[in-house]
C-alpha cells in the first residue's frame, strides 16, 4: 500500500496528512512530523484485516509557499 504524505509548516510546527486517508500528524521538524504520521496511520489502520498482511509506505509531498 502506497500513500502520500503532504507536508507543510504551520507557525513553527510542521503538518503531515495522509492525502488517501485525511489523517494528519504534526511535529517540531519535517522528519518528526512524518514519524507522526506514519504512527497515526498505522493506529488509524489497525482495525483492518489487510493490516496484518500490508504495512503502508508514505512518500512525502512537500507543499512550497
Amino acid at each position: 500500500m502506497n500513500l502520500t504524505a503532504i507536508i507543510w509548516k504551520e507557525d513553527d510546527l510542521f503538518v503531515a496528512k495522509c492525502a488517501e486517508l485525511g489523517v494528519a500528524s504534526q511535529g517540531k521538524t519535517e522528519k518528526e512530523a512524518l514519524n507522526n504520521l506514519k504512527e497515526a496511520v498505522e493506529l488509524y489502520l489497525e482495525d483492518t484485516p489487510a493490516r496484518a498482511i500490508i504495512k503502508p509506505e508514505i512518500k512525502k509531498f512537500k507543499v512550497a509557499v
